[in-house]
C-alpha cells in the first residue's frame, strides 16, 4: 500500500431520528458489517468503487434502513427506489431511479455506469436494462416489511407532507483506495409518502452523490428536495483554488446553511489524502468509518 495513498471508508445509515422499534446495537451491528466489507476489499487492493458498492449491498440488505429490503412506502403503498455511484478519476457516474424489483439498486446503477452510454436511467427501462445485465430480480413484495407499512398508515392518517419527516434512512459510502482513487455511492427508497414517481437528490449526481480525485467523494442524506435545489454534494466537491478551508469546514459549513433555509440531513466525504467528514444537522447520523489508521468508529449522535 501506498504511503502517498492511504486507505479510507465512511458509511452512513440516513440522518434524523433513529427508528424506535431497533436498537443501537442492532445498527451498529449492521453498520459495521458494511463498513468491513469495503474496508477489506480496500485492504486487497481493490477499487474505492468495488468498496463502496460491496457496502451498500450490506445496508441495502437489512431491514433496519430506507434502500433496498425495509425502503419506505410512497403514498400508494408502493416501493421506488433510487441509487447512483460516481469515481472520481474520470467522473464517470451510473444511476437509477423509481425501480421496484431490482434486490439491489446500487448494483444495477453501476451497470448504467459501466455498462451503457448513459448516466441515469429510470423505472421501467432501468428495470430491463439491469435485468439484461443480470441484476437479481425480485417480486416487489421482497422488499415490504410490517415496520414501513405501519409507518404509511401513520403517516396517512396524521395528513403530512413528506417534508415533515425527520428520519431520512437513505445509506451511502465513500471510499479511498490505495490508488489514490475516490467513489460514493448512495441508495435510497426516498420518504415515507412520497408521490408516485418522485424522486429525490440520491439519484442525481451533483446534489446526493459526488466524487471527484481533486476534491472529495460525498454521499448525502436528507430532506431530498432542499439537497437538489442546494446542489449540495457538488457544492462540497467543486474545486477552489480561492478556499483556505479545509473539507471538514466546508462541509459544516453547508450544512449549517442548509438548516438556515429548512433543510435536514448530512453528509459524508472522504478527501484525496484520507480525511474524513461527517456532518449533520439532525439529532442522529448512525455512521462508521476506517481511516488511514486502520480504527472502526461507529456513531449516532455528535
Amino acid at each position: 500500500m501506498s504511503a502517498d495513498h492511504p486507505i479510507a471508508i465512511v458509511i452512513h445509515g440516513g440522518a434524523g431520528e433513529l427508528e424506535k422499534c431497533f436498537t443501537e446495537e442492532e445498527y451498529s451491528a449492521v453498520l459495521v458489517q458494511a463498513a468491513c466489507a469495503g474496508y477489506t476489499l480496500l485492504l486487497e487492493g481493490s477499487s474505492s468503487i468495488d468498496a463502496v458498492v460491496a457496502a451498500v449491498v450490506v445496508l441495502e440488505d437489512s431491514p433496519l434502513f430506507n434502500a433496498g429490503k425495509g425502503a419506505v412506502l410512497n403514498s400508494a403503498g408502493g416501493i421506488e427506489l433510487d441509487a447512483a455511484v460516481m469515481e472520481g478519476s474520470q467522473l464517470r457516474a451510473g444511476a437509477i431511479g423509481a425501480i421496484t424489483n431490482i434486490k439491489n439498486p446500487i448494483l444495477a446503477a453501476r451497470t448504467v455506469m459501466e455498462d451503457s452510454p448513459h448516466v441515469l436511467l429510470v423505472g421501467r427501462g432501468a428495470e430491463q436494462f439491469a435485468a439484461a445485465q443480470q441484476c437479481q430480480i425480485v417480486s416487489p413484495d421482497y422488499f415490504h416489511t410490517e415496520h414501513r407499512r405501519e409507518q404509511l398508515k401513520r403517516f396517512l392518517a396524521a395528513k403530512q407532507s413528506p417534508a415533515d419527516s425527520h428520519q431520512h434512512g437513505t445509506v451511502g459510502a465513500v471510499a479511498l483506495d490505495k490508488n489514490g482513487n475516490l467513489a460514493a455511492a448512495t441508495s435510497t427508497g426516498g420518504t415515507t409518502g412520497k408521490l408516485p414517481g418522485r424522486m429525490g437528490d440520491t439519484a442525481l449526481i451533483g446534489s446526493g452523490t459526488y466524487a471527484d480525485n481533486r476534491t472529495c467523494a460525498v454521499s448525502c442524506t436528507g430532506h431530498g428536495e432542499m439537497f437538489i435545489r442546494h446542489a449540495v454534494a457538488h457544492r462540497l466537491a467543486m474545486p477552489s483554488a480561492h478556499s483556505a478551508a479545509s473539507l471538514s469546514e466546508r462541509a459544516g459549513e453547508i450544512i449549517r446553511e442548509l438548516k438556515l433555509v429548512g433543510g435536514s440531513g448530512g453528509l459524508i466525504a472522504v478527501g484525496p489524502r484520507g480525511e474524513l467528514v461527517m456532518e449533520f444537522n439532525t439529532p442522529t447520523m448512525p455512521r462508521a468509518a476506517i481511516g488511514a489508521d486502520g480504527n472502526l468508529i461507529v456513531s449516532f449522535g455528535r
